[in-house]
C-alpha cells in the first residue's frame, strides 16, 4: 500500500501498510486506519467475494470503531467524525470519502452485509437504520436491548407497600433525600434500576440502604451479590456496604467481587467464557453493579445472560464520566434514552409520596453531599459544557483550587516544582514513609489517598511514565539507593488480577516495616492485608496514574496534568472525571486552550441502544 498523494510516512513505522493503494492506503496513510483495521478488511472481503473498497472502506471503519470505543459506525456522518488515536487530530476533509448515499447503497448490496435488524444471521456485518456494525457487536448490543425489555414488561417483585413505606421513612429521614427515596423505592418495585449520580451524590450510601430495606420484605430470605468492573471499586463498594448494614443481614450478602469473578471467567476456556450464562444462571436474587460507567457492552451482555430474569439487579454509576475502554456506553445510553413512564410503577411511587415519571428504571441523585464550593462549580461547568464558566472558576482564587496554567503546547512534566505539585507530592510521601517506617499500618493505607497525580496519557511529556520518574526522583532520600526495589513508603499499584492473593488490577498498597520485615499493605474493605514483597509479581508506582486508573477510587488532594488542547484523548469526561476524584482540593496544569478543548469535547461513542431501548 502506497501512501496517500503529498502524505509521507515511514516505512518502518507497524501502523502503515505498504504496497498497495486505493481508499484503504488513503485513510491509512492519513492516520484514520491502523494496519490491522486494512489488513482485516482485506482478509475478510477476499474471504467473502467483496471487490467494491468503499465495502472494504467501511468495513474497516466498523472494526476501527469498535477498537476506540464505538459499537458502530454512521457511515453518513463519519466524514464529520473526529478521527485518528495518535497525538494529532487529522484533517478529514481532504480525505475521498465516498458519497453516503452510494456508500451506504453500496454495502447493502455486498455479500458481506445482512441488511436490517431482521436478516438472518451468518454475515460479518449488518446494516441498520443506516448503522454499520459488526455481527457480534449487533447480536451483543440487540440482547442487551431485549434482555432490558423483557425484565421492564415482567411482573414485578413481590413487595409490601406498607412496609416499604415505613422502611423508607426509617432509612430516609432527611427530606434532602428525596432522589434516594425514589431510588430505593424503584428498586423495590422493579427489577432493573439504574442509580446515575456524580460523586459525593450518595449512590453507595443508597446502595445500602435499599439493600437494608429489601432484606426486611416479606417473603424468602433474598441472596445478594455486589459487583464492580475493577477489584478497587468492588473493594470500595463492600466497604460502604457492609458496615451499614445490620449483623443479621451480612450473611445474606457474598463479599464483593470483580464481574469477571462474579460470573465465574475460566482462563481455560478462550475469551469470554464464563462458567454463568443463560443456561446457568447466577444463584442471586438481588445483584448490585458499581462503577457502571466502566462496564463495556460484551461485559454488559454477559451479565444480563447470567443474571435470573426474576432476580433485581441494580446498576449504580455517573454516566458523565469515563466510559468502557472497550466498545460501548451501557450506562450512559439508559441514563440518556428516551421513553414512557411505566403506568404500575408511577401508581406504586404515587401511593409512597414520591415523584412519578421515572423512564427505564433511571433515578438520578443531585445533591452532592461529599463536597460543595469550587470543585463542584467546576464539575458543573465542565458536565454543562460552558468552557468560560469552566475557566472563571479556575481563576477566581479559591482555596479550593489552583490553576497552574502553562503556555500553550508547553511541557508540564518537571514544572511541577513550581507551581505547587512538588510540595504536595513530597508532603504526602514523607507522611507516608513516616508512617511506614514506624510500622503504622492503617496511617500508610490511608495516606495513599493524600495526593495523585493524574495524566491523561501513559507516555510522553505529559503522561504517567514521566510524572512517575520526576516523584520517584522528589521523594528518593540522600540515604536511598535509585536501584533499592522495596523500601517503606514505596507505593505501589496491582496491574493484574491475582485470585489465590485477592489482589486485583487497580488496588493499591504500601510497603511498611513490620516484626517480620517489610511487608505490603493492601486496604481491602477490611483491615489491612500484608504480603511479602516477593509474593507481588505485577506492580507499578502509584503516586501518578491515568485519570482511567483513578477512576472508581477518591483523594484528599489531585493534580491533573493537561496534555495540549490537539490530543484526541483530552475530553470533557476525562476532565470531569479527573477533578471529581478530589475531596479537597484540585490543581489543574496545563494551558487555557486545554481547558477549553477538553471542556468543548464530549466522548461521541456511536450506538444504537439509546435510540432503540423502546422498540
Amino acid at each position: 500500500m502506497t501512501a496517500a498523494p503529498g502524505v509521507e510516512t515511514d516505512p518502518h513505522d507497524a501502523r502503515f501498510v505498504h504496497g498497495g493503494d486505493g481508499l484503504l492506503a488513503a485513510f491509512n496513510a492519513a492516520g484514520v486506519l491502523d494496519a490491522a483495521d486494512v489488513h482485516t478488511a482485506e482478509r475478510v472481503g477476499g474471504l467473502g467475494g467483496e471487490p467494491d473498497e468503499a465495502v472494504l472502506l467501511a468495513l474497516a471503519l466498523a472494526v476501527r470503531a469498535v477498537r476506540l470505543g464505538s459499537v458502530c459506525v454512521d457511515l453518513a456522518a463519519a466524514d464529520r467524525t473526529v478521527l485518528g488515536e495518535g497525538d494529532e487530530l487529522v484533517d478529514v476533509s481532504a480525505l475521498p470519502w465516498p458519497e453516503p448515499g452510494p456508500w451506504h447503497d453500496a454495502c447493502l448490496r455486498s455479500p458481506l452485509v445482512a441488511d436490517g435488524a431482521q436478516a438472518p444471521a451468518g454475515r460479518p456485518l449488518r446494516m441498520v437504520a443506516g448503522q454499520l456494525y459488526l455481527e457480534r457487536y449487533w447480536r451483543e448490543e440487540e440482547l442487551v436491548r431485549l434482555a432490558l425489555r423483557e425484565r421492564a414488561a415482567a411482573a414485578p417483585p413481590p413487595h409490601d407497600l406498607d412496609a416499604l413505606r415505613t422502611g423508607l421513612d426509617a432509612l430516609f429521614p432527611d427530606p434532602r433525600a428525596l432522589r434516594q427515596r425514589q431510588a430505593a423505592a424503584v428498586a423495590s418495585l422493579r427489577r432493573v434500576t439504574v442509580l446515575a449520580g456524580g460523586p459525593g451524590t450518595g449512590k453507595t450510601t443508597t446502595v445500602a440502604a435499599l439493600l437494608r430495606l429489601l432484606l426486611a420484605q416479606p417473603g424468602p430470605p433474598l441472596r445478594v451479590a455486589l459487583a464492580a468492573p475493577t477489584g478497587k471499586a468492588a473493594a470500595r463498594l463492600q466497604e460502604a456496604v457492609s458496615g451499614d448494614l445490620p449483623p443479621e443481614s451480612r450473611g445474606r450478602v457474598a463479599e464483593a467481587s470483580t464481574l469477571h469473578r462474579l460470573l465465574g471467567w475460566r482462563p481455560g476456556g478462550g475469551s469470554g467464557v464464563f462458567r454463568h450464562h443463560r443456561a446457568q444462571r447466577l444463584p442471586f436474587d438481588v445483584v448490585v453493579v458499581d462503577e457502571t460507567s466502566m462496564v463495556s457492552l460484551t461485559m454488559m451482555a454477559r451479565l444480563l445472560d447470567a443474571v435470573r430474569p426474576d432476580a433485581r439487579l441494580v446498576l449504580v454509576g455517573d454516566p458523565d464520566q469515563l466510559a468502557s475502554v472497550e466498545a460501548g456506553a451501557v450506562l450512559g445510553d439508559l441514563a440518556r434514552a428516551a421513553g414512557r413512564p411505566e403506568p404500575a410503577l408511577d401508581a406504586a411511587l404515587a401511593a409512597l409520596g414520591l415523584p412519578t415519571g421515572v423512564v427505564h428504571g433511571v433515578v438520578t441523585l443531585d445533591h452532592t453531599w461529599r463536597f460543595d464550593g469550587a470543585i463542584a462549580d467546576l464539575a458543573r461547568a465542565v458536565q454543562r459544557g460552558d468552557a468560560d464558566a469552566a475557566v472563571a472558576v479556575l481563576r477566581r482564587g479559591d482555596p479550593q483550587l489552583a490553576f497552574a496554567e502553562t503556555a500553550s503546547g508547553a511541557a508540564t512534566a518537571g514544572g511541577g516544582d513550581t507551581d505547587g505539585t512538588r510540595a504536595d507530592v513530597v508532603a504526602a510521601g514523607r507522611a507516608l514513609a513516616d508512617a511506614a517506617r514506624a510500622g503504622d499500618v492503617d496511617a500508610a493505607v490511608a495516606g495513599l489517598d493524600a495526593h495523585r497525580v493524574l495524566c491523561a496519557h501513559r507516555r510522553g511529556p505529559y503522561g504517567v511514565a514521566r510524572w512517575t520518574a520526576d516523584v520517584d526522583r522528589w521523594l528518593r532520600g540522600p540515604g536511598r539507593d535509585a536501584r533499592e526495589a522495596w523500601y517503606p513508603g514505596r507505593a505501589v499499584l496491582v496491574t493484574t488480577n491475582d485470585y489465590d492473593a485477592g489482589l486485583f488490577n487497580g488496588d493499591t498498597g504500601v510497603a511498611v516495616e513490620t516484626p517480620d520485615g517489610l511487608r505490603v499493605a493492601f486496604a481491602r474493605g477490611g483491615p489491612p492485608t500484608l504480603f511479602a514483597p516477593s509474593r507481588l509479581s505485577e506492580v507499578t508506582g502509584v503516586h501518578a496514574m491515568t485519570v482511567h486508573r483513578g477512576q472508581g477510587s477518591q483523594f484528599r488532594r489531585v493534580t491533573v496534568v493537561l496534555p495540549p488542547a490537539e490530543s484526541p484523548l483530552l475530553t470533557r469526561e476525562l476532565l470531569y472525571t479527573a477533578v471529581t476524584r478530589a475531596r479537597e482540593f484540585v490543581r489543574v496544569v496545563g494551558s487555557e486552550e486545554a481547558v477549553r478543548a477538553a471542556v468543548g469535547r464530549p466522548v461521541a461513542r456511536a450506538s444504537g441502544l439509546r435510540h432503540r431501548l423502546d422498540s
